[in-house]
């Protein structure tokens, strides 16, 4: 199998994504031991097995390792939003692209929840993960605008695929991005943010019950049957 055809983007996309993958959990693993300000580059390099060169390709600064969001797997699932079939609701069509991310999400549990013990022992990391994720919600709703607009088969917007290490935009810049979305779109896009949190939550929280894909699928259900109040 070449590396082109092969399963998950090719053999050089998978070993960017575990790299990436190492270096985000030697992180989170560090500062959920000794706390977030005493963790530096050189350990966390160390700790995946890399160089120091080699983190300053996937992350500008040090924090950004803290705050698990990823550009590439933001772009897929937009791609995946933008192509999904012309009869599937809107709602549907974003939580199969979501599922689709979220597919070895049982894998993660320690790591989530050690990551959020990290967060809330180090509250400007807190901080600086929700703008990212604000920042991967505007993406996501400009890609939901997208496909209202044009449907099915086209392709999120150049402006939503900013490259990994890109200079950051201006501080309003999401703002006005924002601004500039109708409201459907913005909704939608913090809806199925929010489900896929609580999703994480309620599942790393009792991960013996049920398994995650059960819990996300029935969180989206809710969703699509208008949060009906179950029976008493």
């Amino acid at each position: 199998m070449s590396e082109k055809s092969a399963p998950g983007g090719g053999l050089r996309e998978r070993k960017k994504r575990a790299t990436r993958a190492a270096l985000t959990e030697a992180a989170v693993r560090l500062a959920a031991e000794h706390g977030a300000e005493k963790v530096t580059v050189e350990a966390i390099s160390a700790a995946a097995g890399v160089s120091v060169r080699t983190f300053f390709n996937y992350f500008d600064t040090r924090d950004d390792v803290f705050v698990l969001t990823d550009a590439e797997t933001g772009a897929r699932v937009r791609r995946s939003l933008l192509d999904a079939p012309a009869d599937l609701p809107p709602l549907l069509a974003l939580r199969d692209a979501m599922a689709a991310e979220l597919a070895e999400a049982e894998q993660q549990h320690e790591l989530w929840r050690l990551h959020g013990e990290v967060l809330r022992a180090a509250p400007h990391l807190m901080v600086r993960s929700l703008s990212a994720h604000l920042a991967d919600e505007t993406e996501l709703a400009e890609a939901v605008a997208e496909r209202l607009r044009s449907g099915p088969g086209t392709r999120a917007p150049e402006s939503a695929h900013a490259p990994a290490g890109a200079p950051a935009a201006p501080p309003d810049a999401g703002c006005e991005r924002r601004k500039a979305l109708d409201l459907y779109p913005r909704l939608l896009a913090a809806v199925a943010v929010t489900a896929v949190r609580v999703s994480v939550d309620h599942w790393c929280a009792r991960p013996e019950e049920r398994a995650f894909r059960d819990v996300f699928q029935e969180v989206f259900a809710h969703l699509a049957a208008g949060l009906p109040a179950p029976p008493a």
